[in-house]
């Protein structure tokens, strides 16, 4: 009788200790939740509720926050150009037959491949250049970004509202640059970028330029664009299309790109 009194109260000790351990894991896993769903909330303050609601027609930030590198490829004139960027630190690497151009996280760089003067983009804007344009509305989500509302755009009959985006001082190579995001009203996907332009010599800096978005393709979850196509443009709207920027083989990872790959080769020559 003592040992079948000693065996049930070691099974009910036994029992109760798996409980409380249970029951002190799913606390833990409750506040960790909690923990999760505060800073989310938080950060999601940071930003008007329509651009919210465009981020989550696109996968949600939290869900691009949690990718680590980016890389997608361009076909050029002179071949095939494959862009890879490491998302957290934005190190980039451009690279084709005939040139590369990096960032190591401080300088950008330029290897020409070939004894031709090279004649491309300046690799001080260029290494991030398509990018920019290409993780938005993402993009949208970094520090030191200023919002506010913008005239509607019309355009073919179409109203799309605009949220207008600025920078503080000090925020990137051309802080004085403008954009202005449209969205599509109903389904709020972006629809159109309109931006000016700084670095260009002989540009009006005022005047908004075009580029078009809604060819989406879907990458682990987000929305990403298929094609992006740049338009004319006559007192701050869009007129005739022009040639797509096509991207294909997109690939995101929460995985980090090897960070040997944005190192400046011996023969590559910074640019200041």
């Amino acid at each position: 009788m003592k040992k079948i009194l000693y065996t049930l109260s070691l099974g009910l000790f036994l029992f109760s200790c798996k409980t409380e351990t249970k029951t002190e894991t799913q606390t833990i896993t409750k506040q960790e939740d909690k923990s999760l769903t505060e800073k989310v909330v938080k950060e999601t303050k940071k930003y008007p509720e329509n651009l919210v609601k465009v981020f989550n027609a696109h996968g949600g930030l939290d869900l691009w926050k949690s990718m680590r590198s980016l890389e997608y490829t361009q076909e050029k004139p002179d071949g095939k150009e494959v862009t890879t960027t490491d998302l957290y630190n934005r190190k980039a690497l451009l690279a084709s037959e005939n040139y590369a151009i990096g960032f190591d996280g401080q300088k950008p760089w330029l290897l020409n491949k070939t004894d031709k003067e090279y004649k491309g983009y300046d690799p001080k804007f260029g290494y991030n250049l398509m990018f920019y344009f290409y993780t938005m509305p993402f993009i949208l989500s970094d520090d030191g970004i200023k919002f506010s509302e913008a005239e509607a755009l019309t355009f073919e009959g179409v109203t799309y509202p605009g949220i207008k985006i600025s920078y503080d001082n000090g925020v990137g190579a051309t802080p004085e640059d403008i954009y202005i995001l449209y969205y599509n009203a109903e389904t709020f996907k972006m629809e159109w970028l309109g931006y000016t332009v700084n670095f260009v010599p002989g540009i009006d800096t005022k005047e908004l330029h075009f580029r078009r978005y809604g060819d989406w393709q879907e990458v682990n979850g987000l929305l990403l664009p298929n094609t992006i196509t740049g338009y004319g443009f006559k007192d701050d709207k869009p007129t005739t299309p022009k040639a797509p920027n096509v991207f294909t083989n997109v690939k995101l990872s929460t995985t980090a790109p090897d960070a040997a790959m944005f190192i400046k080769p011996e023969q590559a020559k910074f640019v200041d």
